[in-house]
């Protein structure tokens, strides 16, 4: 089988996306499938060229084995709509006509961003192709959820409309999470061609392992308490109210955030009108490095705002984390709060209840039994969503979809 995957982040970036994506195309290609993606150049979240690329018409390179093909795109920071909206309507275009010159049996295009799913749909239709729609995100209503359009905007209203129709002609639509199937099927759309493919993690790729002493020493953590948050600094994470809480904590409890994104700038304003001396921000890390800097957090922070958008997501950085024993902060109602209670591997706080949040943290620093207790329940929640399990799932999924009856 001949496999095309859209997409606008592949490795070497290292988001959530980016690695969902390769991982489940390096375990296809062991199944006997040619993979090939088409991306653009590598750029988030800085919206700055990585160092070895250039952001040229067409071009070609082979990862591991998967052929990648890199068109252009307008280039832009991951800040103000209208230039994300440039950045996301040029991908589509370039991705279109490269996705022309692809033999494929099947094209699987992810959401967000929403226009290399309106990509996946075109080429399908003058490729005569059967195309998949994986949606990790509800977009556009996320977009509503941070507040950054109009939410009774016609252009918003236009591109939910646009996101019905293209749940309705993609072949099968594949979600991350079961909220997200109960949401698109309560739409109108036939729950028998949606299906749920988690996130997950490789936990031989994230084994405990030590405090890398020497990182611990460069960022001056010696003795303290760290709490982690590695990941990208958006709208939706509010991490805003983490640091005016961190204000008020007291003792050897340090915060380490690690990321870019839209919020980044402000985020290190804010620190230092605050004059926090108990938090330590740094710029996004590469994959080969982000198990050191997880290896020296005692805590893995995952809030986003408030929000019943948010109640149906479940953030990948739980399963990284869990896999290194880390206990989860988390504040994200809904099923990721179902997941980390049921596991007992990590504290829930109600999203920006600060009294709430404040009284978790302390429970996690204090109570050395609880700790060792969720460190454990990490161990079965890694365990139980294994990247290869979920990986051949959605192989399976595709092939039923496309009519291949050969399973994984």
């Amino acid at each position: 089988m001949k496999l095309l995957f859209l997409t606008d982040n592949f490795p070497p970036e290292v988001n959530a996306p980016a690695t969902r994506t390769y991982e489940h195309c390096m375990e296809w290609m062991e199944k006997g499938i040619e993979v090939t993606v088409i991306t653009c150049a590598p750029n988030f979240p800085q919206g700055e060229i990585y160092k070895g690329y250039k952001n040229k018409l067409f071009q070609k390179e082979e990862i591991n084995g998967i052929k990648v093909i890199r068109v252009w795109s307008y280039i832009s920071p991951n800040k103000g709509f209208i230039k994300r909206i440039a950045d996301y309507l040029s991908f589509a275009f370039t991705a279109f006509f490269a996705s022309l010159f692809v033999k494929s049996d099947v094209i699987i295009a992810t959401s967000p961003q929403f226009f290399a799913a309106v990509c996946g749909y075109f080429s399908s239709l003058f490729k005569r192709t059967p195309w998949i729609m994986e949606v990790r995100d509800l977009w556009p209503e996320s977009i509503k959820a941070v507040n950054a359009m109009n939410s009774n905007s016609r252009l918003l209203n236009l591109m939910e409309k646009v996101e019905l129709f293209l749940y309705r002609k993609a072949k099968a639509i594949i979600v991350v999470t079961d909220s997200f199937k109960k949401n698109i099927s309560e739409r109108g759309i036939d729950s028998n061609k949606i299906w749920v493919v988690k996130n997950g993690v490789y936990a031989n790729k994230f084994p405990p392992i030590p405090k890398d002493e020497k990182l611990v020493s460069d960022l001056n953590l010696k003795d303290n308490f760290v709490i982690g948050y590695l990941g990208t600094h958006g709208m939706a994470h509010k991490l805003d109210f983490i640091l005016k809480s961190a204000a008020k904590v007291n003792g050897n409890i340090h915060f380490l955030f690690i990321g870019d994104g839209a919020e980044k700038q402000n985020l290190l304003e804010l620190k230092d009108e605050i004059g926090l001396s108990n938090t330590t921000m740094l710029p996004f890390v590469s994959k080969a490095e982000i198990q050191r800097y997880i290896s020296v957090t005692d805590v893995a922070l995952v809030p986003l705002k408030k929000s019943d958008t948010f109640k149906t997501v479940i953030p990948s950085k739980i399963f990284e984390n869990a896999s290194m024993r880390k206990p989860i902060l988390l504040g994200v109602e809904g099923e990721s709060k179902e997941i980390v209670e049921s596991y007992q591997a990590g504290l829930c706080f109600e999203p920006e209840n600060e009294k709430d949040f404040l009284d978790k943290l302390n429970q996690l620093h204090k109570d050395k039994d609880l700790y060792n207790k969720l460190t454990e329940g990490c161990v079965e929640l890694a365990k139980n969503y294994d990247r290869k399990f979920l990986a051949n799932k959605m192989l399976d999924i595709i092939k039923e979809n496309v009519g291949a009856k050969t399973k994984v």
